[in-house]
């Protein structure tokens, strides 16, 4: 048989012919699908505009926020719970709804934005133990300006909301993760030091932050280092606390015991602490003793974690510290502290913080009783004096607290002062 005759014959079977057909529609409706994916990729591409933001990112919690402020209509939440402390002294409840994981769509200066919010059931955050999240904003057009300023309105809700306290700071792995939530800003006036100290530490803080330049000009590193010695109980760690709220900083709050810790990562961490933050050492001959003290007596106690003393005067003044860097160390025993530790460019102001003197104790008494006349805070002062001459302010404060309501009672039971 002839071929031509033979795609005659095909052309004429109705079967022949029907199958053709199906197998031209399933091709083009396949090149149809093909060509809507390409045509969605493109569109995409060309004319959308999507950020990612995973939950490891600082500025995660703060669109958080941002979202619950303008998804206020979605109607599938996720609950967070938070106490709150009032003028008062009383805590309050407060819980607040987030948006859940899923899809929410968001008008936003005239622009419809979809956020997605996805939470990965098989990854963990090992530093927290929650589950690996991450938000996803879509919008259309190609302009980033939309992001920038979301961005930004996130960032200033958050400061709003951490206005007037101070944010506590702990090393968590390689990263620092806020401790608890912002304390109420302590006033500078709280803390009652010799006269002359609290300002005289300020102004260095303040001329060390307002002169970068003059640190460059010269080739000086541009880093601060404070020492806070005397016996406990005087006010070291609260004048840090009060001086940091004055500033409006935040306190990264540093152990140097922690088993965990080595060199590399307290190099790590100190590189990557909060902007306008100070770095707080607590009681920093806990951790390590004077290297004579150790020749002296080897079985002495030299510290029990991983971190070396090399270690920590590099962190402190290596070649690959970090600048921009205000750090504030603490000790009770200064002469257990190594002279390598605590010499200029590690330590660049020492400061003494001792017993209270009769300007302190008048200071205190009338900070305590400021409806009282002048010469009560004098008669407590001398009184105080004349029974023991090493009273710390915890004690003087603690003695106020028992007669809070009888300045009177303060005077007259000055010997209680301490038991």
């Amino acid at each position: 048989m002839p071929f031509a005759d033979f795609l005659s014959a095909l052309k004429d079977n109705p079967y022949f012919g029907a199958g053709f057909g199906l197998v031209g529609v399933g091709t083009a409706l396949a090149l149809a699908r093909k060509g809507a994916q390409f045509g969605m990729i493109a569109f995409r591409r060309h004319y959308m505009i999507t950020l990612e933001v995973a939950s490891k990112d600082k500025s995660y919690q703060w669109l958080l926020s941002w979202i619950t402020k303008h998804a206020r209509h979605t109607q599938h939440l996720s609950v967070q719970t938070s106490y709150l402390q009032h003028e008062s002294g009383r805590v309050r409840t407060q819980f607040d709804f987030l948006p859940s994981p899923g899809n929410h769509i968001i008008w936003y200066k005239s622009k419809w934005i979809r956020v997605e919010r996805t939470r990965e059931k098989q990854m963990i955050d090992l530093h927290t133990g929650t589950p690996w999240e991450s938000v996803t904003f879509t919008a259309l057009g190609r302009n980033r300006e939309i992001f920038f300023n979301i961005l930004q309105e996130a960032r200033e809700l958050a400061l709003k909301e951490q206005e007037g306290r101070t944010v506590m700071y702990t090393a968590m792995g390689s990263e620092w993760r806020q401790f608890g939530f912002p304390r109420r800003r302590r006033p500078l006036t709280s803390v009652v030091l010799e006269k002359g100290i609290a300002e005289k530490i300020l102004d260095d803080v303040k001329d060390f932050i307002g002169n970068p330049t003059w640190y460059t000009d010269r080739g000086i590193p541009y880093r601060r280092g404070y020492l806070l010695f005397g016996p406990p109980g005087c006010g070291k760690s609260s004048f840090i606390t009060a001086l940091a709220g004055d500033l409006e900083y935040s306190i990264c709050l540093m152990s140097l015991s922690d088993r965990s810790l080595t060199d590399d990562r307290l190099n790590h961490l100190l590189s990557v602490a909060p902007q306008q933050s100070i770095i707080l050492l607590e009681d920093i001959d806990a951790a390590f003793i004077s290297r004579d003290m150790a020749a002296e007596n080897p079985t002495v106690y030299q510290g029990m974690g991983r971190l070396t003393f090399s270690g920590l005067l590099n962190a402190l003044d290596g070649v690959a510290s970090s600048e921009a860097r205000i750090v504030f160390m603490t000790t009770n025993h200064i002469d257990r502290l190594d002279p390598a530790l605590i010499r200029p460019g590690r330590v660049d102001l020492k400061q003494y913080v001792g017993y209270c003197s009769h300007w302190q104790l008048t200071q205190m008494f009338q900070r305590f009783y400021p409806a009282e006349s002048a010469w009560k805070g004098e008669k407590f002062a001398e009184n105080a004096l004349s029974t023991c001459q090493n009273i710390s302010a915890a004690q003087v404060q603690g003695h106020f607290m028992f007669y809070k309501l009888d300045p009177d009672g303060a005077i007259s039971n000055v010997t209680n002062i301490g038991y």
